[in-house]
């Protein structure tokens, strides 16, 4: 490679970088917006700083990049994946009412490893996040291996449940991070 050739692919580069952290500048001031529903100058400005220093933490030499012929299989397998937490959240929140309500209080508390295996920290975070959403479990920690140690009101209910829905969530993942 020439050096009017590396040049130019750096020219780009710049212009990549730059385009990643303007589009995640819009993209983070639009959120802003709307979880504020503030449109005063002051809280605008102040929304435009916030997602300006996010946009500079986020790291912009690994970005990933969607294959535009997938992003269907992408999107359906995201939208697939929000109703099966969108499921575990409304499973859980009838599970922990119930052991509320009951007068005897039906408590079996612990500590269950949930295995999800080394595929992708993101997905790993992703599939910690949807069981700490549901209520009753929360990830206190995740291994070297993967498995993330998860604190249950009810282990047996938990360990019932956790198998199949983890198997899910990782089909799942796997397709949304093409793991």
């Amino acid at each position: 490679m020439d050096s009017r050739t590396r040049r130019v692919h750096r020219r780009n580069y710049g212009r990549w970088i730059m385009l990643l952290y303007l589009s995640s500048l819009l993209v983070l001031f639009v959120i802003y917006l709307m979880l504020t529903g503030n449109g005063s100058l002051s809280n605008l400005v102040l929304g435009l700083i916030v997602a300006a220093i996010i946009s500079l933490l986020m790291p912009k030499n690994t970005p990933m990049l969607v294959r535009i012929d997938r992003l269907p299989r992408y999107l359906w397998a995201g939208l697939q994946y929000a109703v099966v937490v969108i499921w575990d959240v409304i499973r859980g929140g009838i599970s922990t009412a119930r052991i509320v309500l009951d007068p005897k209080l039906p408590l079996k508390p612990g500590i269950v490893a949930i295995p999800y295996g080394k595929k992708s920290e993101l997905g790993s975070a992703f599939s910690a996040h949807a069981i700490t959403l549901s209520p009753g479990e929360l990830v206190i920690e995740i291994d070297s291996e993967g498995n993330m140690y998860t604190h249950a009101l009810n282990v047996d209910e938990t360990l019932a449940a956790a198998e199949a829905g983890q198997a899910k969530r990782t089909r799942l993942l796997d397709v949304m991070f093409d793991s």
